[in-house]
Formats: structure tokens, sequence, C-alpha cells
């Protein structure tokens, strides 16, 4: 215990302890073999895809912008977690100090909101292609995509910037042991000996903008996408179309409904031992997966992957 708070009379705590992912003994050396070859494959996927979508000046479009975001999105936010799994997997009891667990806390929260925007940044750019399409050019030009893609990364670190300082206000003077293996708003609020009312509402006003409202745009932007491929008369224009957003429709489904099991289903007990499982899914599990969806879906990130790397069957 050290006070943080000069002459208050809180004795804030230090450090925490995050709680190891599994308490079977038994099963730590294969959770640790096992997330680690998720962290390389998460890590080698999606650089392989910034690499191959650089290098390759046809790819050089909106979309294949966006996907480079995302790929860069799912780098940082498995780095932010992973690391300190795989330690607390081979110590006994990993302790992580304030500061670090707010590090983390604000790194997380700014990359998966990030991530939620740049999903419908992505369908509105599927949207203009294929309900717009001669006007694609004019509404996706380079500006607008830097712009979107900027915006992405501003508001999203305004928010946690305004969550983590709404934390840090908050004192924690015992128990610091967090049921969880990572810092995240819910678990770390449970421990909080201050009022946290002004930290539930900020966080209802974030679920509502990052989670319904971006989902309903996302939502909205394909019922548009769908009715006009439907409007297509050939089946093979039909294919065409829907292969273009199959992908990122498959990607915005499993990281949703993660993200809202985790930050707009309540806190309760069971939900809080799940929600082990389901952050793992949207911390590693999801930057592994998006690679694959990415390029096993589409035939021009196969054939870039294949020009700079030949050995890629």
């Amino acid at each position: 215990m050290s006070d943080r708070n000069g002459g208050n009379n809180h004795t804030d705590v230090s450090e925490f302890v995050l709680q190891s992912f599994s308490g079977d003994t038994q099963f730590q050396a294969l959770f640790f073999t096992f997330f680690l070859l998720l962290y390389i494959m998460a890590l080698s996927g999606n650089a392989l895809i910034i690499m191959a979508i650089s290098l390759n000046p046809g790819l050089h479009t909106p979309m294949y912008f966006f996907l480079t975001n995302l790929a860069l999105l799912d780098i940082v936010c498995t780095s932010t977690v992973l690391p300190k799994l795989l330690e607390g997997l081979v110590t006994t009891g990993s302790a992580i100090s304030y500061r670090g667990c707010m590090a983390q806390l604000f790194f997380l929260t700014w990359f998966l909101g990030a991530e939620l925007l740049l999903l419908t940044a992505m369908a509105y750019d599927r949207y203009v292609a294929i309900c717009c399409p001669l006007h694609y050019s004019t509404r996706m030009g380079r500006p607008v995509c830097i712009l979107l893609a900027g915006s992405v990364w501003v508001i999203s670190a305004v928010s946690t910037s305004v969550h983590t300082g709404l934390m840090a206000r908050l004192h924690f003077c015992g128990p610091n042991q967090i049921r969880h293996f990572l810092c995240e708003v819910p678990t770390l609020l449970l421990l909080s000996c201050s009022p946290t009312t002004l930290n539930n509402i900020m966080i209802v006003i974030a679920d509502v903008y990052f989670g319904v409202v971006n989902f309903l745009l996302t939502m909205v932007s394909y019922g548009f996408i769908i009715a006009s491929i439907l409007g297509i008369r050939s089946v093979e224009g039909k294919k065409r179309a829907f292969s273009t957003c199959s992908s990122h429709l498959l990607v915005v489904c499993m990281y949703y409904s993660t993200v809202i099991y985790t930050y707009i289903l309540p806190g309760s007990g069971s939900s809080l031992e799940n929600g082990k499982v389901v952050a793992l899914l949207y911390t590693a599990v999801s930057p592994t997966l998006n690679p694959l969806i990415y390029s096993l879906r589409n035939k021009d990130v196969k054939i870039a992957l294949r020009k700079v790397f030949p050995f890629i069957k």
C-alpha cells in the first residue's frame, strides 16, 4: 500500500493482482502454449496483411486502406493484453502496478472503441461501393478516407481519456485482487472505495454511442447493401457484390457479440467468469481470425500475399 493522495486520509493500493486465466496448475503450460501461438499468429497474420497491401499498388483503395487500419488495431490491441496474460501463466500471481493498470485500461479501451468505429466506416465504404458505385471515387476519395480513419482514432482516444481520467479519480483502498486477467472498466469499478455514479453514467453514454449507435449504423448500411444486391439480376453479379462485404459482415457479428456481452450486460458473478473467455475472444481470437477471414475470402488479398511471399499457397 502507498499514499498517492498527499494529505488525504486515503491509503490507496499501489498495485493490483490480476487473476490467472485458469486456477488449475495442471493446464498452465497448455494454456501458455495456446495463448503464445495465438499471439504469434495474430502478430504475423496482421503484419502480413499490412505488408501485402502496402507493397501492392493495386490494393491502394479505400477498402484496403481501412483493412490496414483494422490490422494495425488488432496488433496493438492483442499486444496490450496477451504479454501480461502470458506472464500470469508462468508466475504465481501476476501483479500490475497502479499506473500500469491505468495504462492498460487506457490503451485497451482506446483500441476496442476505435475498432467499433472502424467497422462502421468500413460498412459505409461497402455501402457507397455497392449502392452508389458511380459516386464512389468522389465520396470515398483519399481525403475522405484519411478524415474517417483519423476520426476513428481521435474520437476513441478522447473517449478513453475521459474514462481513464474518471477512473484515476477513484480511490482503491483494498482489496486489490482483480477478478480478471486484465484491467478493464467493469472489473475495476467493483474494487473502488469511492462512489462510481459518474463513471457508470459515462459508461452508459459510451455504450450507447460505440455499441448501439454504431451497430445500428452498420446494420442500416447492410440493409441497403442487401437490398441493392437482391436487385441485381445476374447470379454472378450478386455473388461478386456479396463477396466484397461478406468478410466484413462476419467480423462485425463476431466482434459486436463479444464486446456487447462484456460492456453492456450486467457484471454478475457468472458473467465475470465467462467474461474471461469472452475477453479472450476479442483480444486474441478475433485479431488472429481477422487476417484469415479477409485473406481466405478475398481473391485480391491472396494474390497480393503470393506476390510478396511466394511461399504462401
